[in-house]
């Protein structure tokens, strides 16, 4: 939800944010009456139960001969009472749902417009040349008896897959890399919940325009299968008073994820690219306001670390106002080469969030005051910053076994990533009859 105090004061910047996302900039006018009608709804109300508090007062001193008509008076007010309260839920639901309509307030210098309208800021790492054929990343996990689509297909349907073998084994490498980072950054580790209540999946922004992206128990349930930690993480300190005195909170949340890739059909149809299931090491901040723009660029400067680190070439892009999703006032995303695509791919997104998760759910800190502000009991709570980046997920498998490949199938393995297994350099393809097993 965004800041209430920002719409009244400074609707122009509220309609400049949705116009860069490509949205209606009426929904702020909407927003603003509907805000106006439910505070006028509630002073009503409050001022008619204000008056049915005295005249309950003035009925009880009143003489007996008085009290008859006095309590017809009494009961005509108390309606009167309750249809005001109505009106004031009415007006207050009515408001939400404006509201509700009105995304995120772009950080400034976020490009405007949609999805190919983002800003590539830099370029790292040369894009590896062959001199033979490269084969793409299911032809090798298969060589390799590293992923299995068609009994993925068989058990679960399109769009899964076991990762077996050294594919297991190189997803858990990655995941137990990117843990490690985390911990020499101060990322206190969860292995969270995969399924949410709709309050939290609501608070983080998932049940907007792309809800038919999430799957969703109904009937006896009514949950949600993240498609990501961060909702878990986001509803973590959900109606909490944090403490950010010594800093900002980190957390390292591992889980398996889900995804329904509604409208994705006939798109990255072949191998681990776009899955319905998948694992994810995902970091999460609550911090201050001041300091989230700077807490953003640490995220990123982690994710680079951790694609050096393995080799792999990539560019870092300035997603577009329209591409942000809900709860995103800005995000960068890192694309990593993938030869046999020719085109640099999705392997991490980082967001700042700002403040807007943090209303939803009700998380706040308290700032640091003078003993002045403290004597007179001036400071107040403030809603905390969030903000979340991705480590590591099973999509890096694509990149790392396309980048690092051999003429004869082979892949060689980043020297980071050894320790993780075993000291294996070279993974090396299975022989006809050890693969069919």
């Amino acid at each position: 939800m965004i800041d209430l105090a920002l719409l009244r004061d400074n609707p122009e910047i509220v309609r400049r944010s949705q116009a860069a996302r490509g949205n209606d900039q009426s929904t702020v006018d909407v927003a603003l009456e509907a805000d106006r009608s439910r505070r006028a709804a509630l002073v009503a109300f409050e001022e008619l139960r204000a008056e049915q508090n005295a005249f309950g007062k003035q009925v009880a001193k009143a003489p007996k001969e008085e009290k008859a008509a006095l309590v017809a008076q009494a009961k005509d007010l108390a309606e009167r009472v309750k249809q005001a309260q109505h009106a004031a839920n009415e007006a207050a639901e009515a408001a939400s749902v404006a509201l509700a309509r009105i995304e995120n307030v772009v950080i400034d210098g976020v490009p405007a417009g949609g999805e190919a309208d983002f800003v590539e800021l830099r370029r790292v790492g040369d894009v590896p040349a062959f001199d033979f054929e490269p084969r793409d990343h299911l032809e090798l996990g298969e060589m390799l008896g590293a992923i299995d689509m068609e009994r993925g297909a068989k058990v679960s349907g399109a769009r899964f897959y076991f990762l077996r073998g050294i594919g297991a084994r190189l997803e858990i490498a990655l995941m137990n890399l990117a843990l490690d980072k985390a911990l020499q950054n101060g990322f206190v580790p969860l292995i969270t919940p995969t399924l949410v209540r709709p309050e939290i999946m609501q608070g983080t922004g998932f049940l907007g325009e792309h809800a038919d992206e999430v799957y969703h128990l109904d009937k006896d349930d009514d949950l949600y299968l993240v498609g990501t930690s961060e909702v878990a993480l986001a509803g973590y300190h959900k109606d909490e008073i944090v403490d950010l005195a010594d800093g900002a909170l980190r957390y390292a949340g591992w889980s398996t994820c889900y995804r329904r890739e509604a409208g994705s059909h006939g798109k990255d149809t072949r191998g681990i690219i776009r899955v319905h299931q998948f694992n994810k090491l995902e970091m999460f901040v609550y911090t201050t306001a001041e300091d989230a723009e700077a807490e953003h660029l640490r995220l990123v400067a982690l994710q680079e670390e951790m694609l050096t680190s393995l080799g792999l070439a990539y560019r870092v892009i300035d997603v577009a106002a329209g591409d942000l999703g809900s709860s995103a006032a800005r995000k960068y995303d890192i694309e990593a080469w993938v030869p046999t695509q020719g085109a640099f791919r999705e392997l991490t997104s980082t967001s700042n969030c700002t403040t807007f998760q943090a209303r939803r759910l009700d998380v706040r800190y308290r700032p640091t005051v003078d003993a002045a502000d403290a004597a007179q009991g001036t400071a107040k709570t403030q809603h905390v910053a969030t903000l979340n980046g991705t480590l590591a997920t099973t999509r890096w498998i694509v990149a790392l076994l396309e980048t690092h490949q051999q003429a004869d199938g082979s892949v060689r393995v980043p020297e980071i990533l050894r320790p993780y297994l075993g000291g294996l350099d070279v993974i090396r393809p299975l022989t006809e009859g050890r693969a069919a097993r």
